[in-house]
């Protein structure tokens, strides 16, 4: 099942593990064109249990893609405040289901330096570094080709938490927050960087999180994801069956 408004565009499949292929084939896609054109393909990763399957899947492509591996450069969406050794580290973990298993070249992965004593100068660090490397777009903004975003049973998504600072956050593209609900900081993308982008991708998948797509789709949002609204770019919200079982008709 599919739908489509001005930019955005909704798909539904039968479950976690073809939603998870269909974003797979949207990355490769976006790779394999800016490769065909000689450019880098510059990306947002997401942290959490369901990217970490599409990391997976991506790695299964290593061999079969060849040369697009290396116009591909990735940056974070948001970080936990842990070393990038850490178990908890979304870096690591991307290492681990990904990095590891395709022929990128390290010096074009980005990690977030989340785990700096002073956060907030290590979110300026970050938000110069995307600033230096990924071309602006409208009102001086760099635009990734491609951001790829999660949802939580909160609603959150990257890490902009219900009730945060960072929601409202218009000027900085990167911050670091304190998240009551975690008892601990994060660094993330703030929305006008999230929205700038050519194309995003929200994966959610799982019945825990009906409620909150029930929230997103329904007329009047108020999850913390129903922000990101690409200002010229598309906006691909991919769901299976059970984290859509609750949305309005």
């Amino acid at each position: 099942m599919s739908q489509g408004k001005d930019n955005m565009r909704l798909l539904i499949e039968p479950t976690a593990e073809k939603a998870t292929q269909l974003v797979a084939s949207i990355f490769r896609s976006a790779l394999c064109e800016r490769a065909a054109q000689s450019k880098p393909c510059r990306v947002a990763l997401a942290g959490g249990t369901t990217p970490h399957a599409l990391y997976q899947t991506l790695a299964r492509y290593g061999g079969e893609l060849g040369e697009p591996w290396q116009w591909l450069e990735i940056f974070f969406g948001d970080e936990r405040t842990v070393p990038h050794d850490h178990i908890e580290s979304n870096y690591r973990m991307v290492q681990r289901a990904l990095l590891d298993h395709v022929p990128i070249s390290l010096d074009r992965v980005h990690p977030m330096p989340a785990d700096a004593d002073d956060l907030d100068a290590a979110a300026a660090i970050y938000e110069r570094v995307v600033r230096e490397r990924v071309p602006a777009g409208a009102n001086d903004i760099p635009s990734f080709d491609l951001v790829l975003l999660g949802m939580g049973g909160d609603g959150h998504t990257a890490s902009l938490f219900p009730n945060t600072p960072a929601l409202d956050e218009t000027s900085r593209l990167v911050v670091s927050q304190f998240v009551p609900v975690l008892g601990r900081n994060r660094m993330t993308f703030t929305f006008p960087l999230i929205n700038a982008a050519q194309a995003v991708v929200l994966l959610v998948t799982g019945e825990d999180k009906a409620d909150a797509v029930a929230d997103l789709m329904g007329p009047s949002p108020t999850v913390p994801a129903a922000r990101v609204r690409p200002d010229s770019g598309l906006l691909y919200i991919i769901l299976d069956q059970s984290a859509a079982r609750k949305m309005p008709r």
